[in-house]
């Protein structure tokens, strides 16, 4: 029914309105009213229900709100909490690691992640200057996790970009500290260990919340312009400490070597230095044995003494023919080996055989 009411002069309704209220009595009959109060009821008790029931996951925690201001903290399970938007719940994941990148983006993660290309921001973040006055692009990741829910969501107004911009300052200002050198070759883990210990710092001092897992440099490199040269410096410098690696490697295999020869030749010489000691002394008792029994025999002594030196020269002097002087008919022995000069040498050999038996016969020598 489409009407307007009007109000007639003097206060009465319109008969419109009349007409109006007599249709929907017709219509709904007496107890429109109950009906529609028990309608109500049942929203009221359906929106109750839900707005009063809250699941918390097991990596998060809740943080309750009474009329705006912060009443309790909760853990996981279910939570009962008074409804009609009196109690409100904001879930907080405390456990889970959170990521925040410097100098690139990252557009997908998988098995093969892609990255944002030509992102200005990006390049900006990368962008550092060292303690040397040279520039160095630095990217780098900060993980982190949220330690005090109430800090997190309430002491500051965007924790996200609070901590972009003190993560950025504090890598910014271990990096001035450092060389060029440093920061693109062996510093890079002492430069990634002080930033986050700054890191915590200045989160502590604003009161973020959070807790500082792991600062990570992904990539450090020179600028574009003078990647080649830089590239060239650092194959000189590898093949600086290949070279000195080798020339310590040598040295390393010379001086044992050298020290082990020099410890076998004092061995040997004091092997040698015991071996004649111990022979000079060996020779020294012999001596004084065979003087005593020479005390003890004096002529045994001499013709055994004399019988073993000439069995010892006669070894060393060849093949010798000893005849007795008054021997005839030895040709037939001659030259038999083609020897010339045999005869002569068994005439001389038969001399001296009883050459040194006059001094055993005399008693002295």
């Amino acid at each position: 029914m489409d009407w307007k009411p009007r109000i007639h002069e003097g206060g009465s309704r319109p008969p419109e309105v009349d007409e109006f209220v007599r249709e929907l009595r017709e219509r709904f009959g007496r107890h429109a009213g109950r009906k529609l109060l028990l309608g109500l009821g049942v929203v009221l008790l359906v929106t109750a229900a839900l707005t009063s029931y809250a699941q918390v996951e097991p990596d998060e925690v809740g943080v309750v709100l009474r009329l705006g201001r912060y009443s309790e903290t909760v853990g996981p399970g279910p939570h009962f909490r008074l409804p009609f938007g009196i109690d409100r719940l904001i879930k907080v994941p405390v456990q889970r690691q959170l990521k925040m990148e410097f100098g690139f983006r990252t557009a997908s993660s998988g098995m093969r992640s892609t990255y944002v290309e030509g992102d200005r921001e990006a390049r900006r973040e990368s962008m550092m200057l060292t303690g040397d006055l040279n520039v160095a692009v630095v990217e780098w990741i900060v993980q982190y996790k949220v330690k005090d829910p109430v800090q997190y969501l309430f002491r500051v107004k965007s924790v996200d970009d609070t901590l972009h911009d003190i993560a950025e300052a504090s890598m910014r200002i271990v990096v001035g500290d450092h060389s060029v050198n440093e920061v693109l070759t062996t510093g890079r883990t002492a430069i990634a260990a002080r930033s986050k210990e700054l890191l915590q710092e200045l989160a502590d001092r604003y009161q973020t919340g959070v807790d500082i897992q792991q600062v990570v440099l992904q990539d450090v490199n020179p600028p574009d312009p003078v990647k080649p040269s830089f590239n060239e410096v650092n194959q000189a410098i590898q093949e600086k400490e290949r070279m000195i690696n080798e020339a310590f490697a040598e040295l390393n295999r010379a001086i044992p070597r050298a020290r082990g020869e020099a410890e076998q030749a004092i061995r040997s010489a004091e092997g040698y230095a015991i071996e004649r000691v111990n022979r000079a002394q060996g020779e020294g008792g012999r001596f004084i044995a065979i003087h005593d029994e020479y005390r003890r025999a004096p002529d045994v002594m001499r013709r055994r003494m004399y019988l073993e030196t000439v069995s010892k020269v006669l070894q060393k002097a060849g093949r010798k023919l000893i005849l007795d002087e008054n021997a005839k008919n030895i040709t037939p022995l001659l030259r038999m080996d083609g020897e010339a000069d045999l005869l002569p040498a068994v005439g001389a050999a038969a001399q001296s055989v009883e050459a040194p038996t006059s001094p055993v016969r005399g008693g002295k020598r």
